[in-house]
C-alpha cells in the first residue's frame, strides 16, 4: 500500500490528494482533507456540502472498486469553484438509481447529484474518476 501524500496549492491541479486504503473509514479522512482545503481557500461555505459528496464518493468507491486502495483529490479550478474527486483502480461507472423506501442504500449519488453544481465520471486507461464540483459566492 502506497503511503499517503498530501500537496497543498493555492489553485490548480491537484490542489490537495491522498492515497487511502478501500476501507469505509477511510471517508473521514477524505472529509478533513476537504474541509481543510476549504479553510485554507476561504471557502467554508462549501465544506459541508463538500463533505457530504466526499464521504457519498468514498462510500461508492469502497463498495464497488476492487483494489485496495482510492485517491481523493481536492482541486481548486477557479477562485470560488472546488472538486472533489476519488480515483479507483475500477473501469466500472457510477449509476444513479432509484432506492425503495425500504433499500438501505442506493441514493448516494441521487445525493451527490442534489449537491453539488454539476458532478460526472471520467474514464482512465486504469479506472476512473468521479468527480463533484461545488461553487461559491464570490
Amino acid at each position: 500500500m502506497p503511503q499517503p501524500t498530501t500537496r497543498a496549492r493555492r489553485t490548480g491541479h491537484p490542489g490537495y490528494s491522498e492515497t487511502l486504503p478501500r476501507q469505509p473509514e477511510s471517508a473521514a479522512t477524505a472529509r478533513r482533507l476537504l474541509r481543510t482545503a476549504c479553510a485554507v481557500w476561504g471557502l467554508d461555505d462549501l465544506a459541508e456540502n463538500g463533505a457530504l459528496i466526499v464521504s457519498e464518493l468514498v462510500a461508492n468507491a469502497v463498495q464497488h472498486a476492487r483494489r485496495e486502495s482510492i485517491r481523493v483529490v481536492i482541486d481548486r479550478p477557479a477562485a470560488a469553484r472546488v472538486r472533489v474527486g476519488v480515483a479507483d483502480l475500477s473501469r466500472a461507472r457510477p449509476v444513479q438509481r432509484e432506492a425503495d423506501d425500504n433499500d438501505e442504500g442506493g441514493r448516494g449519488l441521487r445525493l451527490v447529484a442534489a449537491l453539488a453544481a454539476d458532478w460526472g465520471t471520467e474514464e482512465r486507461s486504469w479506472g476512473k474518476i468521479v468527480w463533484a464540483d461545488l461553487k461559491g459566492h464570490r
